[in-house]
C-alpha cells in the first residue's frame, strides 16, 4: 500500500510520492512568539509530530523544519503595551521568553524537537534577496509613498488564489500592513518601512530602506533555505491557509520556485462550541493544562482526533482520555507481571521499559490506518483492540498470545509516542514534585493496608479504605497483578 495524504490544495486524497525516494522535506508554520502557548498550538505541533513518527517509522528520512516568528506586529505591541505599563522587557526578550515557553510546551508533551529551528530574524538577508528577485520578475513593487515599504503586486500572478479555490476580485483587503503606497488593497507586504516609534533594533536595512520582513516573505525564505526551492509537505494550522499559506505559495512560485508539492492543514480546537481564541477569552493555556494533568494523557487526547477534524474540548475531555490510557497501562502492568510468573526469560522482549526496543511487526491495521491519511483514530481502535485481546489471552493463561499482543502494543505505542515505560515519560514522573513523591508513598501504604485486610477477609476495613481515597478524589483499580491508583 502507497502513503495516502488529503492534498489541501488538490482539496482530495492523493498518493504521496516524495520528491526524492525514501527522503521526505517537511516545512511546518511555527509559532508567532508574541504570548504563551495554548492549547491550539500543542494540537498543530503534535500533529506533526505525529506525522513524522510515522514517517520514520514507514522508512523514510523526515527533514523537519519548524520556524519561529520572533518579529512582527503583534510582538512589538505587546512588548510596547507592556512597557506603558511600567515593564522593562524590550521586544526581543520577550519573543525570546515566549519561545522557551513553546519549546518546554512541546517537550512535556514528547513533540520531538525539529531537524532546525529557523527565527526570522536570523534570515533577513534570505528575505532581501527573495524580495530582490520579486522585483525583478515583475510582481512587487516599491511603496508609491516613497517610504522603503515593498508590496507584493497580486494582479501580476494569474495563479493568485489556487490554494484556496478563491478569485481575486472576492478577496478582503490585505490587513497586514497600512494601504499607504499600494497599487491594489489586496497586494501584501513584503517589506515594511521602519515607522516612527517603532524601536531601532526591530529594524535592518535593505536596498530600500530600514525596516523589517512582513510575516509571510519569512516562511517563503526559511523553507526555501533549510529545504530548496521544491520540497515535499507544507503543513500548519486551518486558520493559515488564507492569507499567510495562500501568499507564501504566490511569492515562492512567482520568484520562479516550485515550492511545497503538498498542503497539509491541520484542524483547530473548539471549546464549548466555539473556536478557542483569545479575543472570545477562552484560550486553554499550555502551563494550566500541564500543571493539571499528566503530560502523557494530555498527548493522548490531543493526537486522539483526526487530524483534519476540529478537536472539541469539553470539561470531561481529559478524564475520558486519562480512562482510556489507564486501560492501556493496566494492561501493560498485568502482561509484565503475568509473563515475569510464567516465563521470565520473555519479560525482555515488552519493550522500552526492560530497555529492548521492540522488534514486534505492527498489526496490519495499525498500518492501514495510517497510510490512509495518517488515520490515527483507527490506529487508537487497533491499539485498544491488540490490548483487549491481550487481556484475554491473561485470563485465559496463554503467555504466547499474551506477549504476541504486548509486542504489537508496544510497537503501537513507540510510533505514536505515547508509550508510558519510555525514557521521556518515566523520567517526567520521576522529576515530579516533593509533594507527589509523598503521595505516592502515602498511598502506597493504605494499597497495602487494604491488601493486608483483604487477605484477613476484613472486609470493612478494606472498603473503608477504598472509600476514604475516593473521597480524597483517588480511585483504585484492582487486577491480577495488583492495584493501579489514579487520580480522578
Amino acid at each position: 500500500m502507497k502513503q495516502l495524504i488529503y492534498d489541501s490544495r488538490a482539496q482530495e486524497i492523493v498518493e504521496f510520492a516524495p520528491r526524492v525516494a525514501g527522503e521526505v522535506g517537511l516545512y511546518v508554520c511555527g509559532p508567532t512568539v508574541q504570548s504563551a502557548p495554548h492549547i491550539g498550538h500543542l494540537r498543530s505541533a503534535l500533529v506533526y509530530d505525529q506525522m513524522r513518527r510515522w514517517l520514520v517509522a514507514s522508512g523514510h528520512r523526515v527533514t523537519l523544519i519548524r520556524n519561529v516568528t520572533d518579529i512582527d506586529d503583534k510582538i512589538l505591541d505587546n512588548a510596547r503595551l507592556a512597557q506603558e505599563a511600567g515593564g522593562t522587557e524590550q521586544w526581543w526578550a520577550l519573543a525570546y521568553r515566549v519561545e522557551r515557553d513553546f519549546t518546554a510546551a512541546y517537550d512535556a508533551i514528547g513533540v520531538l524537537a525539529p531537524t532546525y529551528e529557523p527565527r526570522a530574524t536570523a534570515n533577513i538577508r534570505e528575505m532581501v534577496a527573495l524580495i530582490e528577485l520579486l522585483i525583478e520578475r515583475g510582481h512587487a513593487y516599491r511603496a508609491s509613498d516613497g517610504s522603503a515599504s515593498v508590496y507584493f503586486d497580486t494582479g501580476s500572478w494569474s495563479e493568485y488564489g489556487s490554494l484556496t479555490r478563491q478569485q481575486r476580485d472576492q478577496m478582503e483587503d490585505a490587513t497586514d500592513s497600512e494601504p499607504v503606497g499600494k497599487r491594489d488593497p489586496r497586494d501584501f507586504a513584503l517589506w515594511k518601512a521602519h515607522r516612527e516609534g517603532e524601536p531601532a533594533t526591530a529594524s535592518w536595512p535593505s536596498p530600500w530602506g530600514d525596516g523589517r520582513p512582513g510575516w509571510h516573505i519569512e516562511c517563503s525564505a526559511m523553507a526555501t533555505r533549510y529545504l530548496g526551492e521544491e520540497f515535499d509537505i507544507h503543513g500548519g494550522g486551518l486558520d493559515l491557509r488564507f492569507p499567510h499559506h495562500e501568499n507564501e505559495m504566490a511569492q515562492s512560485q512567482a520568484a520562479g520556485h516550485p515550492f511545497a508539492r503538498y498542503w497539509i492543514h491541520n484542524g483547530l480546537v473548539n471549546t464549548g462550541g466555539q473556536k478557542m481564541s483569545k479575543s472570545l477569552g477562552n484560550s486553554l493555556f499550555a502551563a494550566d493544562l500541564l500543571a493539571a494533568h499528566r503530560p502523557v494523557v494530555l498527548r493522548y487526547f490531543l493526537g486522539s482526533a483526526h487530524y483534519r477534524s476540529v478537536l472539541e474540548f469539553t470539561p470531561d475531555s481529559l478524564g475520558e482520555a486519562a480512562a482510556a490510557f489507564g486501560r492501556i497501562e493496566s494492561f501493560l502492568d498485568r502482561v509484565q507481571q503475568f509473563a515475569k510468573e510464567s516465563r521470565p526469560d520473555a519479560v525482555q522482549n515488552l519493550g522500552p521499559f526492560e530497555g529492548e526496543a521492540t522488534s514486534a511487526a505492527l498489526p496490519d491495521e495499525f498500518v492501514a490506518a495510517m497510510l490512509d491519511d495518517f488515520g490515527v483514530p483507527q490506529a487508537l481502535a487497533a491499539l485498544h483492540g491488540a490490548v483487549r485481546a491481550g487481556n484475554t489471552a491473561i485470563d485465559a493463561g496463554d503467555v504466547d498470545i499474551a506477549l504476541a499482543r504486548a509486542g504489537e502494543v508496544a510497537a503501537m505505542l513507540d510510533v505514536l509516542g505515547i508509550d508510558p515505560r519510555a525514557e521521556n515519560w518515566r523520567d517526567a514522573q520521576q522529576s515530579g514534585s516533593a509533594e507527589s513523591a509523598a503521595l505516592d508513598t502515602l498511598v502506597a501504604a493504605l494499597i497495602e493496608q487494604r491488601a493486608e485486610a483483604r487477605i484477613n477477609k476484613d472486609f470493612a476495613t478494606s472498603d473503608m479504605i477504598r472509600d476514604r481515597l475516593l473521597a480524597a478524589g483517588i480511585t483504585l483499580e484492582d487486577n491480577p497483578t495488583g492495584t493501579r491508583w489514579s487520580l480522578t
